[in-house]
């Protein structure tokens, strides 16, 4: 039977499926070690679904690392290529990789995101914080993750593309400041400060500036988006929890509950400025534009790595074992699934995170 629509459709096929609806959206990656492959999950899902266009993505540690991936592997061969690129690095990182010895090392150092009870991370620190820093037992400065980064990423093609925007942060060590590194300024310097722990490796300098990770300051960066994009949509992958219904009582614990803590708390202040602006645009109290003197209404919508049926914990941030790294790409895929079903009419028209429950203090 003849589709009896065909005749107001011109170029189309009778029996042809309806045409993608695509929309642009900004993307922010947080850091939190070898969770991070829960983000390489969600990425390649929306790489997969193919309605969402990444008009700029940024991302701190772990979610840098990602960020340049995506980015890299959307500029040399669009989002098969970039998914090809996501799933090579993190096999490479995990302990079924191929990597040598000394850059196996470093990497389980990068994505161990604070040393727990048990594990080999715990009795190296311990060993070595109590007589040295990075500085006394690494004296060359010896870091493979520039090797390791090189290897994966052509810096200076993605340094030269136009398209998309990209924005990786940094801790300026001695002004206390943000640093963002946009997409002209990246290079494997750059993403080793972005994800430089300062217990584990030398702060490393470019153009004679010393960094640390970036996460202290800004896990991830939202602000350089306003001016740079058209879209107002962002999206959040978030992979350090907010809450955590049992108290810690170890030391262990209570160290890694305060970076969980640290590491969201400039997200929460951008969510405040956030929706501080968007009450005050709502209430025709500040004009809404791009031009001068305007201001952006920003939809801030979020995945979050939760349970899904595994547990996802603190230990489960120091390691690199490939069965726990496939363990949360799953996770991640099923995430941004349930996102997209659940709110993809939503993306360009509001948020769907509610920021002033987010970010509102606890009044005693």
């Amino acid at each position: 039977m003849k589709n009896p629509l065909a005749a107001l459709m011109p170029g189309r096929a009778a029996n042809s499926p309806p045409p993608l609806i695509t929309k642009r959206i900004n993307l922010a990656l947080q850091g939190g070690g070898a969770h991070g492959a829960f983000t390489w999950g969600v990425l390649e899902h929306l790489l997969s679904d193919g309605r969402l266009q990444f008009e700029g993505i940024s991302g701190t540690s772990a979610g840098a690392v990602n960020a340049v991936m995506l980015a890299d592997g959307l500029i040399r061969g669009g989002p098969a290529e970039a998914q090809k690129r996501l799933a090579d690095f993190w096999r490479a990182v995990s302990n079924n990789g191929n990597l040598p010895a000394m850059q196996r090392a470093v990497v389980e150092r990068m994505l161990s995101f604070i040393p727990l009870e048990g594990t080999p991370m715990q009795a190296w620190l311990e060993t070595w914080a109590r007589y040295f820093s990075p500085y006394d037992f690494n004296p060359l400065n010896i870091n493979p993750l520039k090797d390791l980064f090189e290897r994966f990423v052509d810096f200076e093609a993605l340094r030269a593309a136009s398209d998309p925007q990209i924005f990786i942060s940094a801790t300026n060590v001695q002004t206390g400041r943000v640093r963002i590194f946009s997409r002209e300024k990246i290079t494997a310097e750059a993403l080793m400060a972005s994800a430089c722990l300062p217990l584990l490796f030398r702060a490393v300098e470019i153009d004679g500036v010393p960094y640390w990770d970036g996460g202290y300051l800004a896990n991830p960066v939202i602000f350089p988006f306003y001016g740079t994009t058209k879209t107002e949509d962002v999206l959040v992958v978030q992979i350090n929890p907010l809450v955590r219904q049992a108290t810690p009582t170890s030391a262990n614990e209570i160290m890694n509950r305060i970076n969980e803590i640290t590491f969201n708390s400039s997200l929460l202040s951008e969510y405040r400025a956030i929706e501080f602006v968007a009450r005050l645009i709502d209430q025709d109290r500040l004009p809404r534009g791009v031009g001068q003197g305007q201001y952006r209404r920003i939809n801030v919508h979020r995945i979050v790595l939760d349970d899904h049926g595994t547990v996802f914990d603190a230990a489960s941030k120091v390691s690199t074992d490939y069965a726990l790294f496939e363990a949360l790409h799953v996770a991640g895929k099923r995430a941004a699934r349930r996102f997209l079903d659940d709110h993809f009419e939503d993306i360009g028209v509001k948020g769907t995170v509610d920021l002033a429950a987010e970010a509102r203090a606890e009044w005693a």
